[in-house]
């Protein structure tokens, strides 16, 4: 099984988009994306790229494993 890596926040975005996401707002350099049924904004800083702990945080706000977006990822390349 491939490695959770860092990736680039416009990758991030890429499937954010696709699992349903619309984009709200920008706060500085914070993007906010919103999904019905979920409790909370998912929200990534847009530096060049996101490091793990940020990509595994959103995912878990968004009630999706880590296998699924591996699987997208290696789906988009």
């Amino acid at each position: 099984m491939p490695r959770l890596r860092r990736v680039h926040w416009k990758e991030f975005e890429k499937f954010l988009f696709f699992i349903g996401c619309k984009f709200t707002r920008e706060t500085g350099d914070h993007r906010v994306y919103w999904k019905e049924k979920i409790k909370r904004p998912v929200i990534i800083p847009r530096s060049k790229s996101l490091p793990e702990f940020i990509i595994l945080n959103n995912l878990r706000t968004l009630g999706i494993s880590k296998k699924e977006y591996l699987d997208f990822m290696e789906g988009s390349k």
